[in-house]
């Protein structure tokens, strides 16, 4: 299954790649997902050329959201095998909804502009884009000028018993953006599990004994042996209400650039909702970084 998500990517030009490790603890740690009903496979001859996923959330306005998830390995599956996969997995979230009180309900997927086939096929199934992100690189990873910490904040090394106060601090920060859904025990299990975790590389701003912002960075070396490059990550940055509009957000980024030099990183990279309410985009692009592709949630009512 694994193989399948990293060929679907590379396949639409999509660097992001997962070891067998971080799939495998993904898999472990599902929310609102039983992997013995809610799970899929498309075999072919006796190969596996797909797997699709159901599962649900709620957003904070009441909206219960079921997401259809499907991988098709395009090379050796055509578009007949995408649609079947997207039809099963409608049909086992309205089996799971029909579970659930009367409300508003809709059927989430993704797709973006690398993969233009896969978008026709979601708008022929009745799916409408949304929501566009963007993945975003700065080419290099020279200093930020003029990116000084807010007066009375400080870095500090992570110790362990931080990782929960690190935690309820990014749920706080998201809470108004664009889809947040409250976290299960399952999702605080894959944060704490996720192979790619390198506290060593977080930069987690303190005022007092209150946490105002973080940019938690990250270095997949496999993917960057698979694409030849030397890339990090600063991601999942998010600055708590009363510190905002204060040049945090920048000045961790900035803060997070020496430690990508100096594991050999050359560049780095993120992911931003292009109509994020805080302005994160025009911080990021403040910041030299500029967008390489473009991705989209797709929704439509489930009746």
């Amino acid at each position: 299954m694994n193989a399948i998500a990293n060929a679907i990517r590379t396949a639409k030009g999509d660097n992001f790649f997962t070891t067998d490790e971080q799939f495998a603890k993904f898999y472990d740690n599902l929310s609102r997902c039983d992997p013995v009903t809610d799970v899929a496979i498309a075999e072919i001859d006796g190969r596996i050329a797909g797997y699709g996923r159901a599962a649900w959330h709620d957003e904070l306005d009441g909206t219960r959201i079921y997401e259809v998830i499907p991988f098709v390995d395009p090379t050796v599956a055509g578009q007949d095998v995408f649609t079947a996969m997207v039809g099963a997995i409608e049909a086992r979230a309205r089996a799971i909804a029909a579970t659930h009180p009367a409300g508003s309900k809709l059927f989430e997927t993704f797709g973006g502009d690398l993969a233009p086939e896969r978008d026709s096929l979601l708008r022929a199934a009745g799916y409408e884009a949304v929501r566009f992100f963007y993945s975003m690189v700065r080419p290099s990873l020279d200093d930020l000028p003029d990116a000084p910490l807010p007066s009375g904040l400080e870095i500090r090394e992570v110790l362990p018993e931080h990782i929960p106060l690190i935690w309820a601090a990014d749920q706080e920060a998201f809470r108004d953006h664009w889809g947040y859904t409250p976290a299960t025990d399952a999702d605080y299990q894959q944060f704490l599990t996720n192979p790619v975790n390198d506290t060593s590389l977080w930069r987690i701003a303190w005022d007092g004994d209150e946490i105002a912002g973080q940019v938690r960075s990250y270095i997949s070396a496999e993917e960057n042996a698979r694409h030849g490059r030397f890339r990090g990550y600063t991601e999942s940055i998010s600055v708590r209400r009363p510190w905002r509009r204060r040049g945090l957000a920048r000045a961790l980024i900035a803060a997070s650039f020496p430690l990508l030099r100096a594991r050999g990183m050359t560049e780095a990279a993120l992911g931003v909702d292009t109509e994020n309410t805080s302005g994160a985009l025009r911080v990021y692009e403040g910041c030299g970084f500029r967008p390489v592709s473009r991705s989209a949630t797709y929704r439509k009512p489930l009746d």
